[in-house]
């Protein structure tokens, strides 16, 4: 049953260019078809959500992640009594804007784009589903609904000035009310991102044996989950044992989010989706105890993971991929593909313009295309079999 707190597609704030309504799909529901065929997130499939994309058939991709992040959004949305396609559709494109090499990729191009306004990987998003994505007839982009373009701004939170030059340009005519919170579906989407990587970064970490499960056993949280499959399971496996305390682990955030957002839902009582945007802080998000465990598992997580000494290596290595091929193609804009070389005649002579389309194309790069971009046509050492994580 719907809740009167969710956005009802049949009351959508519409879409830039006006379309006749399917018969068969509400709004919402093309909204998440048209990102599942878009090409953005097909290439999703290729870029690194910690380990470069290449590394093993079982670590998590941006699609992937993309893939679990959508089904936690689903199933908390439909405990609470919300829409359930607009929550699926605002997981899915959530990290469409990501470039390659996940966020040491997104740190090298937003120092370059520094002096042309930036680089932020949810405004890209947006400019990818409002500008970039060219196989529609009448628009540019994908005409998505108000309502996700509003969810893949905000899904974080308010967005304050000064905006990124990506989402300032996607979101012209659009009235996206930045200043405020996203619906409470955006919001589901949010922590469903979270519950996803703080459970899967921890189970290709262990895949990768950057730890150990002796060490995931100590930390908060995880303690209660291996005490709990050693009562009801002694002697299990060690595979199934580590699977069943992660099981139990994504459970407990799952359940303290639906708890926390019931009982603040009592306390606000929205009678419309307009109210939990003005609502004046977030309705969907941790308890205040959880959240400060999970800050313990996050810093076992960045030490031990995301910063290990052979990370810091391969992090240089893609660092320079991107610091090379940023330069080289501003310089040579010919050797863009054909389809990129006519926005480039288009603002000839505007040196910004020029540097927001050479962001655009890498950052659509895949990880293997960067890298086999940067071995054609700049030459050095071949990366493509380097085997750690980012």
């Amino acid at each position: 049953m719907r809740a009167v707190y969710a956005c009802d597609p049949m009351m959508t704030r519409g879409r830039l260019v006006a379309e006749e309504e399917s018969a068969h799909r509400s709004p919402f529901q093309r909204d998440r078809d048209r990102i599942i065929h878009s090409s953005a997130f097909r290439r999703l499939k290729h870029k690194t959500q910690v380990f470069v994309e290449h590394e093993g058939d079982y670590f998590r991709t941006r699609l992937t992640h993309s893939l679990e992040v959508a089904q936690v959004a689903r199933t908390m949305a439909r405990a609470l009594g919300l829409d359930e396609d607009l929550t699926e559709t605002v997981a899915l494109a959530h990290d469409l804007g990501h470039p390659p090499f996940g966020h040491t990729g997104e740190e090298a191009l937003a120092a370059l784009m520094a002096p042309y306004g930036g680089y932020d990987h949810n405004a890209q998003a947006l400019r990818i589903v409002t500008h970039l994505e060219r196989h529609y007839a009448e628009f540019d982009g994908l005409n998505l609904t108000w309502e996700t373009l509003e969810g893949i701004a905000k899904h974080n939170g308010p967005v304050t000035p000064p905006l990124p030059w990506a989402l300032e340009a996607s979101c012209a005519g659009l009235d996206l009310e930045l200043d405020t919170h996203a619906s409470a579906e955006a919001q589901v989407a949010a922590l469903a991102d979270d519950i996803a990587y703080n459970h899967h970064d921890l189970h290709d970490g262990l895949r990768a044996e950057l730890f150990s499960t002796d060490e995931l056993a100590e930390l908060p949280i995880l303690d209660r989950c291996f005490a709990a499959v050693d009562a009801r399971y002694p002697g299990l496996n060690y595979y199934r044992r580590r699977h069943e305390a992660l099981r139990r682990f994504f459970g407990v955030l799952v359940e303290d989010v639906l708890a926390n957002a019931r009982a603040a839902l009592n306390v606000v009582d929205p009678s419309s989706a307009q109210e939990i945007r003005e609502a004046g802080r977030p309705i969907i998000r941790f308890s205040n105890g959880l959240f400060d465990d999970l800050k313990v598992i996050r810093t076992f997580l960045f030490k031990r993971m995301y910063r290990a000494p052979s990370v810091i290596v391969m992090r240089a290595e893609v660092t320079e991929v991107v610091e090379d091929l940023f330069p080289f193609f501003l310089q040579n804009p010919s050797d863009l593909p054909k389809q990129w070389r006519k926005d480039v005649e288009d603002v000839a002579g505007d040196a910004t313009a020029l540097a927001r389309i050479v962001s655009d194309y890498i950052s659509g790069m895949t990880d293997r295309f960067a890298l086999e971009s940067h071995q054609r046509l700049i030459g050095g050492p071949d990366r493509g079999t380097v085997k750690t994580p980012l």
